[in-house]
């Protein structure tokens, strides 16, 4: 994590992260990496009742994963605040390989050696996939270069799972087995406040105020 990436401030730039909406993946609790899948009628919903709860907050830019699910969640808030949607390949999911699609249940029982090496090693990474420090590593970097462009604003920030658990872990400055003990909804908002000469602040996390009680819970992606 970078210590700072620029002289003090008083106003911080606030990072407002939101889960994609509800997918099909996400209502069977499966692995949801890089496949590039819709969201479902309740997802849309979702985001909607998410851009409108975002309308009066003063957001100055909109960020994208480049993955469907998270480019139809941010055109919502994009449509209704007047923004373009920049995306930003940085903070999509993480790669999860062999294991895309499946269930937890599944890929342990496939391959039980290698999901205890994942559970245990921050640098093992599913087979053919992505380790989550090198998840860590992408999504630091993806940070610090939008804190360069958009110093002193407010961005909405529209990701996954495990980048959105990363910016939360990294800002507390937390060891990266912290990632295992958050949980996210779809469509859900966490807010970050970034200083320029270093400090981080977590200022909400899973926030779904917005939602109905309804509202299913996904896995990771």
């Amino acid at each position: 994590m970078s210590g700072g990436w620029g002289g003090p401030d008083t106003e911080p730039t606030r990072l407002v992260l939101l889960r994609h909406g509800q997918t099909p993946l996400s209502v069977e609790r499966r692995f949801a990496g890089r496949g590039d899948i819709p969201l479902t009628d309740e997802g849309h919903a979702q985001a909607e009742a998410a851009a409108r709860r975002l309308a009066g907050w003063g957001i100055g830019a909109v960020v994208s994963s480049p993955l469907l699910r998270t480019r139809q969640t941010a055109g919502y808030a994009a449509d209704l605040l007047g923004l373009a949607v920049e995306v930003d390949e940085g903070f999509v999911e993480t790669d999860f390989g062999a294991w895309e699609g499946l269930t937890f249940g599944e890929a342990r029982e496939q391959d039980p050696e290698h999901v205890s090496r994942w559970l245990a090693d921050p640098e093992t990474g599913p087979p053919g996939g992505e380790s989550f420090a090198e998840v860590s590593r992408r999504v630091g970097g993806a940070r610090d270069a939008l804190l360069e462009r958009h110093r002193g604003r407010r961005v909405l920030v529209v990701s996954h799972v495990t980048p959105i658990k990363v910016t939360v872990q990294q800002a507390m400055l937390a060891p990266i087995g912290a990632l295992y003990r958050m949980h996210l909804d779809t469509a859900c908002l966490t807010e970050v406040d970034c200083y320029a000469d270093g400090p981080q602040v977590v200022r909400s996390l899973n926030d779904t105020a917005h939602l109905d009680r309804q509202t299913s819970r996904g896995a990771v992606g």
